[in-house]
């Protein structure tokens, strides 16, 4: 283990290809159900997985989700899966990351940049790296 607390950080390609090769690797979407709602999510049908929706925090409140944990759990019951966390812009998806690290899994990476990216000059998102950008599949739903 390092000292981050997790198995480490991801860039998107690098993700995407730790889900292409690994059969048990899974995807986390941490973000909202606004943010699934309104921008959309990765999409892994091409590769036959699920993308797990599991909120770190419940809107409309903000507040922590108690079942965090327990829905990561239930669809990567095991302990050794690779799974990979990815939110608005990889800060939440960190959180989670050491959240499921302390549950017991070893192999807990955050998605570097998230699914919308770094802010540009305009304070907009999706311009500078991320899941989109980066031209990985995706969804509106």
């Amino acid at each position: 283990m390092n000292d981050l607390g997790y198995a480490g950080d991801k860039t998107p390609e690098e993700s995407w290809a730790m889900l292409s090769e690994i059969s048990g690797a899974v995807l986390v979407d941490v973000r909202t159900d606004a943010e699934w709602a309104f921008v959309g999510t990765p999409d892994l049908g091409s590769l036959g997985k699920n993308l797990c929706l599991a909120a770190w925090i419940v809107y409309p409140n903000m507040t922590g989700n108690a079942d965090f944990v327990a829905t990561v759990q239930n669809h990567a019951p095991d302990t050794d899966a690779h799974i990979l966390f990815i939110c608005r812009s990889g800060q939440r998806s960190i959180a989670a990351a050491i959240a499921m690290t302390n549950a017991g899994y070893s192999n807990c990476y955050n998605v570097l940049e998230g699914f919308e990216g770094d802010m540009d000059a305009q304070d907009h998102r999706g311009t500078i790296g991320g899941w989109k950008v980066a031209g990985l599949p995706w969804a509106q739903r």
